[in-house]
Formats: C-alpha cells, structure tokens, sequence
C-alpha cells in the first residue's frame, strides 16, 4: 500500500513538471570516469610557444585521474620512484622494493597507454630509471634501459633526455646477480663456473654478472638412537606376586679346631705299699689326708 502511495505521489509531482527531465538527471549523476578537460584549439593561438602550451594541455591528463590496480595517481608514481631511490642505497635486491617498484611501473605503463603524449611522462620515466638502475636484478635493469630508449625516441627534446644523452654517452651496464652454486667439497667434482655475459651488440648495454656467495651443503646431524622405555608395572590387587628368589649358597670358611698337644702321659706308678702309706702317715702333717690336696692360698669354695 506504501509503494502504490509513493508511486501515485511521484507521478502527480512529474505531471505538474517539478522533476527535471531524465536527460538531465543522466548527466547530473557521476559515472565514476574523470571527465576530461575540453579540448581547446590550438589553431587560433597567436605565437608558436601558445600553441605548444595549448596541445600540452590537450595531451595531459586530468590531475584527478588514477591508474594501475593501486589506483595512483602520477604524482603517487613520482613520489614512490623518489622513495625507492633513497631506500635502494647504492643498490640493493630488497624484494620489498622490487614489489614497490613493480606497482609503479604497472601504474606508469597504463599512464602511458592512454595518455601517449603527456608531456609529464618524461618525468616520470627519468625517475623510473632513476630507482630501477639500483636493483640488481635482471627484469629491473632490463627495464630501465627500456626506459632510457623510450625518453630519447619520444622526449627528445626535453631535459631528461638530455640527460640521459649523458649519462649514456660512454655505455650502460646491467648489474644483477646470478644464482647461487654449491660450494665445492674435498674429493667431490669440481663446481661449474657460472655461465658468462654474452658479448653485448654496439647500441647494447653490457652486462655485469654478478656471482653471489656459494652454499655450503648442509652439516649431518648426529644420528638418533632410540632407547627402550620400561613399561610401568602393575599396581593394585591385579599386580602379580613378586617372584622368589633363593639367594645363592654361601660356604661358609672351613675353621680348623685348634690342635693341643696333650702332654705326655706318666707311666703309672706302682701302688705303694702298706708299708710305704704307714710311713707316710707318719711323716705328712696332720691336716693332709691321704688322696686329698693341701689347701692352697685361696680360700675353699663354699658349701
């Protein structure tokens, strides 16, 4: 019911002409394009030196417009090849800076397809050489000697190929590094050398190969030998019995019983006569018995 009402109401305000025509509403809604500057003619400029400054306007894009994937703009372009030539050093192989530069120059070749004659783009192709000349990396030097050739053939008349007139004048040499070989090991076959630069052609830059450091193989590590883990025993009322066991026989040392020599045994003598004891009798002293021995120092055992 809603709707129905919202569509009476906007049909009654069209009829009584309130809304613009849909022409006009087509060309007030943005289409997400920059719109181009008008084209003015040059034709009707007085001096030679207006009508240069009339087709460069022509030739120009609009400040407002934006290339490559990262949406940049070219003065996002120059800033980031102004950024990589501070951060390179005097060269470097920094993956980093090589994905930095590689969405630059993606932005600056779409720059460059649409806009062929922007007198802007010799700028920008000067600072691209600029920053890639310091990576040493082959598709980086590659290009920018591909950005040299196109600043003399298509801005020949501009400083930066004046400069680049200079900077060339005596050659220009790509540097990048080949791959890394093993290093050579005692008694192993020897290692080859790497492949060297071909002879460059006259109009040729030459090439600088560079052999980085070699790769020392990798160190055995010391074997591992398992050992065996005990399993833990049983507790409980289901733990069985330890086993007995007898412990082993011990001899005892033989001890030999020590050995008396008993004296000599008196040949016995002759039973005294009767004569012989009366006589004894006679001589003895009264406390002496016949048989029993005369107390002694000692005192008698009790009774």
């Amino acid at each position: 019911m809603r709707r129905l009402f919202t569509l009476a109401a906007v049909l009654a305000i069209a009829s009584a002409g309130f809304l613009p025509p849909a022409a006009t509403l087509a060309q007030a809604i943005p289409t997400g394009e920059p719109t181009p500057p008008p084209k003015q003619q040059c034709s009707a400029k007085k001096t030679k030196w207006q009508q240069k400054q009339c087709q460069d306007y022509n030739n120009s894009a609009p400040g407002d417009e934006y290339f490559g994937k990262l949406k940049m703009s070219y003065l996002g372009i120059n800033n980031t090849f102004k950024d990589m030539v501070i951060e390179s050093g005097e060269f470097t192989t920094s993956q980093n800076i090589v994905n930095k530069l590689n969405n630059a120059v993606e932005a600056l070749g779409k720059w460059s397809a649409k806009y062929p004659h922007d007198p802007d783009l010799a700028r920008s192709y000067y600072l691209g050489v600029l920053a890639l000349r310091k990576v040493y990396v082959q598709a980086q030097q590659q290009l920018a000697w591909e950005y040299i050739q196109t600043i003399l053939k298509r801005f020949p008349n501009t400083y930066f190929s004046k400069q680049m007139q200079l900077a060339t004048k005596d050659g220009f040499t790509e540097h990048w590094y080949t791959d890394a070989v093993p290093c050579a090991v005692a008694g192993a076959d020897p290692t080859p050398s790497p492949t060297p630069a071909p002879p460059s052609k006259p109009g040729q830059p030459v090439v600088d190969l560079i052999a980085p450091p070699c790769i020392a193989p990798p160190t055995p590590e010391p074997g591992f030998v398992p050992t065996a883990t005990p399993s833990p025993a049983p507790r409980g009322r289901n733990a069985p019995a330890p086993a007995v066991t007898n412990p082993p026989a011990t001899t005892a040392p033989a001890t030999t019983a020590p050995t008396t020599t008993s004296p000599a045994s008196a040949a016995p003598s002759p039973s005294p006569s009767p004569k012989s004891v009366a006589a004894a009798k006679k001589t003895a002293p009264a406390a002496q018995v016949s048989g029993t021995p005369v107390p002694g120092p000692w005192p008698p055992p009790p009774h």
